[in-house]
């Protein structure tokens, strides 16, 4: 169970963003949980254990994407990952993000610090172009978020999911990483 933060600790200059570990990932799936349960940021229904959130951690890394946390002391307040936009050779090149925070530090500016931070360790990768897929048009802050971060929308998928009795639009944005259009790809 999440215990509640100091005010003190609420100021996004305490907070370190490093790679992800393993003791970090019971602080991982309880922030994850949380999401599931109660908001519409992602379409699982049912929260997934600790096993099962290390399986997809260690997929994501073990297929070369960075995985990150945003740590205030030794608390464990934000994460965001990298991975696959789909699974054909010809999106290589493409990544999408996920970022996750803990609900009694939102609206501090971490998830800007995760977001911001992914998309300097992929541009440095190489990779080209980062996409972020937004559950429903109605969460103003996620693309917010992302529109600051460089981010353009690209499409709206109407009521193409259903969660918590209502129907859900999808919203797909994308960012360019370095120079796409103008050059090729390292390989």
């Amino acid at each position: 169970m999440t215990t509640p933060i100091d005010v003190g600790i609420r100021n996004v200059s305490e907070i370190v963003i490093r790679d992800v570990s393993d003791i970090d990932v019971p602080a991982i799936q309880e922030i994850y949980a949380h999401h599931v349960r109660h908001g519409l940021v992602n379409w699982e229904e049912t929260p997934p254990d600790v096993a099962e959130i290390t399986r997809r951690r260690n997929a994501i890394i073990s297929d070369g994407y960075p995985y990150r946390v945003a740590v205030s002391g030794s608390r464990v307040v934000g994460y965001t990952y990298a991975g696959k936009y789909r699974p054909r050779p010809a999106y290589r090149h493409t990544v999408e993000n996920s970022i996750y925070v803990d609900e009694q530090m939102t609206g501090v500016g971490v998830g800007q610090q995760l977001l911001d931070d992914l998309i300097a360790i992929c541009t440095t990768m190489g990779l080209r172009c980062m996409v972020g897929i937004i559950g429903d048009s109605a969460n103003h802050a996620s693309i917010a978020l992302h529109e600051k971060a460089g981010f353009k929308m690209v499409g709206i998928i109407p009521s193409c999911g259903f969660k918590a009795g209502r129907w859900l639009d999808q919203v797909i944005m994308q960012r360019p990483l370095g120079p796409v259009e103008t050059t090729l790809p390292n390989s």
